[in-house]
């Protein structure tokens, strides 16, 4: 079946978790995970890879689990569900997450492995590259995107402060983000129709990425 909207009790099963983060909870409360939020997040994800999975690949919903191995938190579950299309952590990524705070997008580097960082610096280095994403996150900030990630609190190694671009050579990771709260939209078709907008919008910063950055060519830890 097609997208149709995130079922009714999306946000209430989210909320609920934030407050009892907690097997018993989750297993109470599974077959609203599976109804409202899982299936019609496979869903909308397989609409939308037709158009922007060439170049970036299938796609997929994130597991639920949280990672808690080195976490200080933890608890077990992620309050949130994401999907992704993306070739490799990294080189530009198609973000879309369902949670308490509604729906929420993303797009680009989401983060680097060394090799990764060192292509990302030498194509803002160029005049050529490096202007062309000033101009592409520019252009997303003026559309209402929020442009976020990690930065160095000084200038990189061997580059010197001067650099018209250093405040991009700062960043160890840089997407960028834009969200709705939650609202009737959100059950709808409708929500289909602004991921995909935004999706469109954020594919020159993907495509930047894809082509100066690439997946990490480290082994897979």
């Amino acid at each position: 079946m097609g997208f149709e909207g995130f079922g009714e009790y999306a946000i209430d099963f989210y909320d609920g978790l934030e407050a009892d983060n907690s097997k018993s909870y989750w297993d109470a409360n599974l077959a609203t995970y599976k109804a409202d939020v899982r299936a019609p997040m496979e869903a909308l994800l397989a609409e939308l890879v037709p158009e922007f999975g060439d170049g970036f690949g299938e796609g997929k919903v994130f597991r639920p689990y949280r990672d808690v191995r080195f976490a200080k938190d933890k608890t077990p579950y992620k309050t949130h569900c994401g999907a992704v299309i993306e070739q490799g952590r990294g080189g530009g990524a198609y973000y879309v997450e369902v949670g308490p705070a509604g729906l929420r997008v993303g797009g680009g580097c989401f983060h680097f492995e060394s090799d990764q960082l060192a292509r990302f610096r030498k194509a803002v280095d160029t005049e050529l590259r490096g202007a062309e994403l000033a101009k592409i996150l520019a252009k997303l900030e003026k559309a209402g995107w929020e442009v976020k990630g990690d930065r160095l609190k000084s200038k990189p190694r061997g580059f010197a402060e001067d650099h018209p671009r250093i405040e991009l050579l700062k960043y160890r990771s840089v997407y960028a983000v834009r969200g709705w709260e939650p609202d009737d939209v959100l059950h709808e078709r409708g929500a289909l129709d602004r991921v995909r907008k935004a999706w469109r919008q954020v594919r020159a910063f993907n495509e930047w990425a894809r082509d100066r950055v690439g997946p990490s060519e480290k082994p897979r830890r």
